[in-house]
C-alpha cells in the first residue's frame, strides 16, 4: 500500500481533459510543417524572445522546419509576459496574415502567445481591454476565433500542456495607470500541439534549465499529493517523477548526453499531462510559495522552488491529519524501502536540487528579508493554488512564516 489508509481522499473523480497532440523526439522539427497540415492550418508566426530569436541553433530548425508554412519571427517576449507586447504581437500576426502561432522558448513566450490569441479573437479596443485587466486582473477569452498555438518548449518548467497564461501590464505601456499583474484561463487556449525536441532543450543555458527544471519537477510532486489528484495523474505524474529523478540525478552528475535530454523531457511531459483542467489545477502549496516569493521580489521562479521546497515537504509530512501520499511520493523517487518514506522524501529531493547547484536558502537569493514574512505568509495563504493543498492542511500565517524561517 502507498498511501495510508485512513486518508480522506474521495475514490471517486471526473477526469475532463483535452490535451494537445504532442510530438516528442530529437530533431522532430523538422517536422512542424507536416504537423500544421494535419491541423489545418496554413502559416504560422513564430513568437519567442529576443535571445532564441538570434540564436541559429534554435531559430533556424524551427523556420525550417515550418517550410512554406512560415509567416514571420516576432521576437520580442519578455520574462515580464507584458500586455503590450502581446499588442504588437497581434498587430504582426495580422500583418502577416497568419492563422496560427508557435511559440518558442520558455514559458513566457507561451504566455504571450495564448494572450494574442485571446485578443486576436476580440474586436475590443486595447483601451477597454487594459481597463478590464487593471480592474479584475484577467482578460475573457472569447469563446469563439481563438488562434491555434503550436508550443515548443526550450526550458523544462511544464507550462506546455497548460490552458492558463500569466500576464503583467506597466504604467510606461500607457495602457494601465498602475502595474497590474494576473492571468487568464481557457479550455481554448490549451496548445493545439505541444513539440517536445531534446536537441532544443540541450541549446538552453544551464543556470536557465536548472531552475525551469525545478519548477517542472515540482509539478510532479505536486501532483502526486494535490487534493484534486486522480488516478489518471497518479499514473503519469508517478511514472514522471521517476523519470525525472532519472534524468535530473544524471543530468547533476555531468551527463549531457541526448538520452539524458529526452529522459528528462520525458518526465516533463508526463507530470504535466492532465494537471491543467477546465475549471482546475493541480498546482498546491510549493507553487503556492514560488508565487509568494516572486510576486514582489527579484527571485526566479526556479530558485524560489529550490529553495522552499524541502522545506514545505517537511512541514506536509509533519502534519498527522494530512494525506500527503508519501509512500507514492517514495515510491516514484526510488526510496519506498525506507523506514520513513517523508523524510527519504524529502532527502531524494535535496540530493537533485544540490546536484543541479541550485539555492537551498532564502538569503542566498533576492527575496524577502524576515521582517517581510508575515506579509509574504499572508500571500501565500490567499494565493488560489492553496485550495488544491492535501487533504486535511489547514495551515496559519504562522505555520507559514515558520516555513520561511527555516528556509532563511
Amino acid at each position: 500500500m502507498f498511501d495510508d489508509p485512513s486518508s480522506d481522499r474521495d475514490p471517486a473523480f471526473r477526469f475532463d481533459y483535452d490535451p494537445a497532440t504532442i510530438r516528442f523526439g530529437s530533431g522532430c522539427v523538422a517536422d512542424l510543417e507536416a504537423e500544421l497540415e494535419s491541423e489545418g492550418l496554413e502559416n504560422a508566426l513564430v513568437v519567442c524572445g529576443s535571445t532564441v530569436g538570434s540564436t541559429p541553433a534554435v531559430i533556424d530548425p524551427v523556420t525550417d522546419g515550418l517550410g512554406d508554412r512560415l509567416a514571420g519571427v516576432f521576437d520580442e517576449t519578455t520574462p515580464e509576459k507584458r500586455l503590450g507586447t502581446a499588442f504588437d504581437g497581434l498587430e504582426r500576426l495580422e500583418a502577416e496574415t497568419a492563422d496560427a502561432l508557435v511559440s518558442l522558448g520558455g514559458g513566457s513566450s507561451l504566455d504571450v502567445a495564448k494572450v494574442i490569441s485571446a485578443l486576436a479573437a476580440s474586436d475590443r479596443s486595447a483601451e477597454d481591454v487594459a481597463s478590464e485587466f487593471a480592474e479584475r486582473n484577467t482578460i475573457t477569452v472569447p469563446e469563439e476565433g481563438l488562434v491555434p498555438i503550436v508550443a515548443i518548449p526550450t526550458t523544462l518548467a511544464g507550462a506546455d500542456l497548460s490552458m492558463g497564461a500569466g500576464v503583467t501590464a506597466a504604467p510606461d505601456s500607457g495602457l494601465v495607470d498602475n502595474g497590474v499583474s494576473g492571468g487568464l484561463s481557457d479550455p481554448g487556449l490549451m496548445p493545439a500541439a505541444a513539440v517536445y525536441d531534446p536537441e532544443l532543450v540541450a541549446t538552453t543555458p544551464e543556470p536557465i534549465l536548472t531552475g525551469s527544471a525545478m519548477n517542472g519537477f515540482d509539478k510532479g510532486l505536486e501532483a502526486l499529493y494535490a487534493g484534486n489528484a486522480t488516478p489518471v495523474t497518479d499514473a503519469t505524474a508517478g511514472h514522471g517523477v521517476e523519470k525525472l529523478e532519472d534524468g535530473l540525478r544524471a543530468f547533476g552528475e555531468g551527463d549531457r548526453e541526448i538520452d539524458t535530454y529526452e529522459t528528462i523531457l520525458e518526465g516533463i511531459v508526463l507530470v504535466q499531462y492532465g494537471i491543467s483542467r477546465p475549471d482546475e489545477t493541480m498546482l498546491s502549496i510549493i507553487h503556492a510559495f514560488g508565487h509568494g516569493l516572486t510576486r514582489t521580489y527579484d527571485v526566479q521562479q526556479g530558485a524560489a522552488h529550490a529553495v522552499v521546497v524541502t522545506y514545505v515537504l517537511e512541514y506536509l509530512f509533519e502534519q498527522d491529519t494530512v494525506d500527503t501520499r508519501a509512500g507514492m511520493l517514495a515510491n516514484a523517487l526510488g526510496v519506498d524501502d525506507a523506514a520513513d518514506h517523508g523524510a527519504a522524501v524529502v532527502e531524494a529531493v535535496g540530493e537533485i536540487r544540490d546536484a543541479l547547484g541550485l539555492p537551498s536558502r532564502l538569503r542566498d537569493v533576492d527575496g524577502p528579508e524576515p521582517d517581510e514574512f508575515t506579509a509574504v505568509a499572508e500571500s501565500i495563504l490567499a494565493d488560489p493554488f492553496m485550495a488544491n493543498a492535501p487533504p486535511g492542511l489547514d495551515p496559519s500565517v504562522a505555520e507559514i512564516e515558520g516555513i520561511l524561517e527555516e528556509a532563511w
